[in-house]
């Protein structure tokens, strides 16, 4: 399912965003905006400042022209922020004095287009993840196993749409159910085990092959089974997430009886550095 808050990379550093699908456009923070162009201690008083400084010399209230969207803070709590959209955020650049102010509106420019171009034809998103993950050094059958995982998620959460399924909460939980019966960790296991960041650390991403194989697996069935039987409420869908997880489970304990191994790995697939990670568009 692709996020509708996600982040954005601008020189390696992280600008929170909100896809704002009825208006189809982006939302940028103005906070992470203001800590990238002015690289200051503590943006969010250089923005307080800022909308009365501006206010004095022009009359203008800054703070009208932001929409607020609650986006994820540092500690992983959902916080109101003002965001502003390209052309509001043009304006606020304007005000703020900094050698990165042209490249950045270039970049801003950029997410935009791609964006557009995205929205009228899908398969560039999935191009533009396909060569990201090939910069990153990921081994071309690897990828061709995420990219197809990626879409076998993206059918699986339309399918939950149609249940009903809304809230984030709620697809984590379902999530959940399919990796517990799938692997025997939920996906806060499963990265606690990969040692990974729970926040910040994408976990299909440091999959081997047979794990990603048979999340899709579980995935996969976990769609058949409601596309046929169509539950209605969240505790039916629980429990079809649950069988669904459940086939893909017992044909990994099959194939680690084969193997003789567990196909359960504590590695990260690749050794990232840190704000090397790769958005995910799920």
């Amino acid at each position: 399912m692709e996020k509708q808050n996600s982040v954005k990379l601008f020189e390696s550093k992280r600008i929170r965003t909100h896809w704002e699908k009825e208006e189809e456009r982006w939302y940028f923070s103005v906070i992470d905006v203001i800590s990238v162009l002015t690289d200051s201690s503590n943006p969010r008083d250089y923005w307080f400042k800022m909308k009365i400084r501006v206010k004095l010399a022009d009359g203008i209230e800054l703070s009208t022209i932001c929409r607020q969207f609650k986006l994820e803070a540092p500690d992983g709590k959902m916080r109101v922020t003002d965001c502003a959209d390209t052309q509001q955020l043009l304006r606020i650049i304007q005000s703020i004095p900094s050698p990165k102010a042209e490249p950045f509106k270039q970049w801003l420019a950029r997410v935009g287009y791609e964006r557009i171009q995205e929205i009228e034809n899908p398969e560039l998103a999935q191009e533009r993840m396909k060569l990201l993950y090939e910069q990153k050094g990921y081994p071309q059958d690897w990828i061709d196993k995420r990219l197809r995982g990626i879409a076998i998620r993206q059918n699986l959460t339309d399918e939950w749409k149609q249940r009903g399924i809304s809230q984030e909460r709620d697809f984590a939980i379902l999530t959940a159910e399919i990796s517990k019966a799938t692997f025997g960790l939920t996906p806060s296991e499963y990265k606690e085990l990969k040692r990974l960041d729970k926040k910040n650390q994408n976990l299909r991403d440091h999959m081997t092959d047979l794990e990603l194989i048979f999340t899709m697996l579980g995935e996969e069935v976990t769609t058949e089974i409601s596309q046929k039987e169509k539950p209605d409420t969240f505790v039916a869908n629980k429990k079809v997430a649950r069988r669904g997880g459940n086939v893909a489970g017992n044909a990994r304990r099959e194939t680690e009886k084969e193997l003789g191994q567990s196909i359960i790995s504590n590695q990260n697939y690749l050794d990232k550095t840190p704000g090397n990670e790769i958005d995910s568009i799920e």
